[in-house]
């Protein structure tokens, strides 16, 4: 039983990873859109402390400046803009680490919340709480999040190098490639990097999606309004992959910008978080939140409908 639910839980996340990859592409995209490369955010800002009069009103007012020239863009514009700079194929960079990810990653978080929920359960009803459900997400969103990061990071810097000058590009022929050259280049920690970050993220998107996706379901079926199928299965992951995408989309912003950096670009996590708000505002923390709903609404519907016809059909063996 144990075993049949991360193979479940494995094979309905591929599917929905695999097929959501190009909106996940754009959504790393625009989370990285307006990020100052660390040498010219200083030289820009030495003239505003060169004045004798200066205070750190006058430094923010310089910092804000500097970053408000960087044209706003839209995630379709931004599609558009990737295919015909990059051409279409580019729309699916990364997809190898996306399907190691998602294999590495969710079917252990799947696999374990099912088997947390299990023994966490009322023996005598079969119920859980709302509590424990978000109990058993953010240990099991913990503990996946852990063993995939090394493929989150090589996922994220694949679909960021189309947006590096053609120098800067790290051109990786896949995500083995990926890791590879990492390790050799910046040691095998540089696989964690980050996974503070990736860690939490998970612990929140997998306590609001799974939890929420549970009690919106049994919300509805108790509700009558609809019957256990494919429209109650729509609708409540539809609404749990909006409640994942409001929890999570400022601790995702951090972590992209920290897995996509170079070497000393940020101090970690926080500075990363306090550089992003002063440079561009708190609401840059809620950056890519249009293309995180469009990729997380679809993904969590394919991954929780997916789901639901794998245990049917799994169901007797």
């Amino acid at each position: 039983m144990s075993a049949k639910s991360f193979v479940e839980g494995g094979i309905a996340s591929v599917i929905a990873g695999c097929s959501t990859h190009p909106l996940d592409l754009i959504k790393v995209r625009l989370q990285l859109h307006g990020e100052a490369p660390t040498s010219t955010t200083v030289t820009l800002l030495r003239p505003a402390l060169a004045f004798p009069n200066s205070s750190p009103a006058a430094f923010l007012a310089a910092e804000t400046t500097t970053t408000s020239s960087v044209p706003k863009i839209g995630p379709i514009s931004l599609g558009i803009n990737i295919v015909k700079s990059e051409g279409a194929a580019a729309l699916f960079s990364g997809v190898s680490a996306t399907l190691l990810r998602q294999t590495l990653y969710s079917t252990t978080r799947m696999g374990l919340y099912e088997v947390l929920k299990t023994k966490w359960s009322d023996p005598e009803s079969g119920k859980l709480s709302l509590s424990r459900k978000i109990g058993a997400g953010l240990v099991a969103g913990g503990i996946g999040a852990a063993v995939g990061n090394p493929a989150d990071v090589a996922m994220v810097r694949m679909q960021a190098d189309g947006r590096l000058p053609l120098a800067q590009r790290r051109n990786y022929a896949g995500v083995g490639d990926a890791i590879k050259s990492m390790v050799k280049g910046e040691g095998v920690t540089s696989l964690w990097r980050g996974s503070a970050l990736t860690i939490n993220r998970a612990m929140i998107v997998t306590a609001a999606q799974l939890a929420s996706y549970d009690q919106f379901k049994e919300g509805i079926l108790e509700s009558g309004v609809i019957e256990d199928g494919l429209g109650t299965h729509v609708v409540a992951s539809f609404a749990a992959g909006f409640v994942a995408s409001v929890a999570s989309n400022p601790v995702d912003v951090i972590k992209t910008r920290v897995m996509n950096m170079k070497v000393g670009a940020y101090e970690g996590a926080l500075d990363c978080a306090v550089k992003t708000v002063r440079a561009e505002g708190a609401m840059a923390l809620y950056k890519g939140f249009v293309p995180t709903v469009c990729r997380q609404g679809p993904f969590t519907v394919v991954l929780f409908v997916t789901l639901e016809q794998i245990k049917k059909l799994l169901r007797d063996f």
